[in-house]
């Protein structure tokens, strides 16, 4: 990768409003080309020559010109999100992601999702199922036991630990065998 490659792909993603597709390996090419431009610096012994001075202005460039390629690129991942969770329609741009923008864009997707979920429940009036995790310690070894919804919990060993859900830490801590982490 070479200083006019990345200035080419900003180029082309400023005016694009879709993603414009980049190599695979482009944050690693560009890594590459980073490390290659800072050896280049140091290994001169004149530091004023015009080929270190050059390498120094192309480095700081091709950062500040990195930067603003991510920036675009995120800014357009997250119109999509918004996009993908209105209409339904994912797959616009999505071979065009590097695979960390992939992940990004589902995390965004699911968060938007989720989100329009928790507006709908509120909408229709139901309550929140939330269950109230409460961090203890225990005091003694317990065996495995079963919780009141039918779930195998344990065996815990003293000083151990343990997030269970409130009413299950409750009665632990009610017969002194183990302490709520949170309370004095």
């Amino acid at each position: 990768m070479y200083y006019n490659d990345i200035y080419e792909i900003l180029r082309k993603e400023k005016y694009s409003e879709a993603l414009k597709n980049l190599p695979k390996d482009f944050i690693n090419e560009f890594k590459s080309f980073i490390q290659e431009k800072k050896e280049a610096t140091l290994a001169s012994e004149d530091l004023f020559s015009d080929s270190v001075i050059k390498s120094k202005k192309q480095l700081e460039n091709a950062i500040s010109i990195f930067k603003e390629i991510t920036l675009r690129r995120k800014k357009k991942i997250l119109e999509l999100a918004f996009v993908a969770t209105e209409t339904e329609i994912m797959k616009r741009d999505f071979e065009n992601m590097l695979s960390v923008e992939k992940e990004v864009f589902e995390k965004l997707v699911k968060s938007f999702e989720e989100e329009d979920k928790e507006i709908s429940r509120i909408l229709n009036g139901q309550e929140k199922k939330e269950t109230l995790q409460k961090m203890i310690i225990f005091n003694q070894n317990i065996e495995q036991f079963i919780d009141h919804t039918g779930n195998a919990i344990g065996p815990f060993k003293s000083g151990e630990l343990v997030n269970l859900e409130h009413s299950t830490a409750k009665i632990f801590v009610e017969d002194k065998k183990a302490n709520f982490v949170d309370e004095n």
